[in-house]
């Protein structure tokens, strides 16, 4: 069960507890965990509930994962007393997709319609934050990434028609997909903080494969779009000594700096990857060849 929730007494009144926090994990000692403590390191599972902000602290580049789903009323992102600080983005940056209905982002005042697929930035210093949903019969669902900035970079929203768009993969390998890039080198700019959507064609279940690792940054997956009584199997673990585990729709796992992160799934599926770290380039990669992994 989580600690971490935001219960909502009317629309802007709100009260906090601790987040969730998980702690990074040396490679060897990751090799003798069992399924149970694999989930219990890296899951993040029920973030997505009705009229909640759920969020996780994770010590991997100091990243939190979170999902705003404000259905009967509007919810605002609050402070946590973890951050130590004046409120939740004094020092830190925030990057928001929808994954749900159309919906509404206020950032100080200013209102961003963000609709499904839409993703907003906004950077260091905005003090309030509120997430509105259009419809409560079809709600927002938006997905969310924070990590810690030293600089301010501006607001910015960008739709899912303005991603760039790369084409990967092939259906005769069962991993043809569309990667949707939004917060990147060439995109929004962040001050650490990289950040899209990759959706796979109809009939293919691979994503991220072959694999890779990047040493100089973290990376969190969310998956979205699974049909009901379907599952993703998601591959950790150093190359060539893999683990997976099992995740179900509008669930994150997190991924250290050492560990490959690939899935494929029992149906065509989505999902949104999320990086921090030292290097805002998205080719830094160091690739796995299939023949290689274990």
């Amino acid at each position: 069960m989580y600690t971490c929730f935001t219960e909502y007494l009317s629309v802007n009144l709100k009260k906090h507890t601790t987040l969730k926090v998980l702690h990074s994990v040396h490679p060897h000692d990751f090799k003798s965990y069992q399924t149970d403590t694999i989930r219990e390191r890296f899951l993040i599972d029920g973030i997505v509930q009705p009229d909640q902000i759920n969020c996780t602290y994770t010590h991997y580049d100091r990243m939190i994962v979170g999902a705003a789903n404000p259905v009967n009323q509007s919810l605002e992102l609050g402070n946590y007393p973890n951050l130590r600080a004046n409120y939740f983005l004094e020092r830190r940056e925030i990057g928001i997709i929808n994954v749900g209905g159309n919906g509404t982002v206020t950032a100080d005042g200013q209102i961003y319609e963000v609709n499904k697929l839409d993703c907003l930035y906004l950077g260091k210093g905005v003090k309030s934050v509120v997430f509105s949903s259009g419809d409560a019969a079809n709600p927002a669902v938006f997905y969310l990434l924070s990590a810690p900035a030293h600089a301010v970079y501006a607001n910015r929203l960008m739709s899912h028609e303005e991603a760039v768009k790369v084409v990967a993969g092939a259906p005769e390998t069962a991993n043809h997909r569309t990667i949707n890039k939004y917060i990147h080198a060439e995109g929004i700019q962040s001050c650490q903080l990289v950040m899209g959507l990759t959706i796979l064609h109809t009939g293919s279940v691979w994503n991220t494969m072959p694999a890779h690792v990047h040493d100089r940054r973290m990376e969190a997956y969310f998956y979205f779009g699974l049909p009901v009584g379907q599952k993703i199997f998601h591959y950790m673990g150093e190359g060539n000594e893999t683990r997976h585990i099992l995740i179900d729709n509008h669930e994150a796992v997190v991924s250290p700096p050492w560990s490959i992160h690939s899935g494929s799934g029992t149906a065509s599926y989505s999902f949104i990857w999320g990086m921090a770290g030292e290097n805002l380039d998205y080719t830094d990669m160091d690739a796995i060849a299939i023949t290689d992994l274990r």
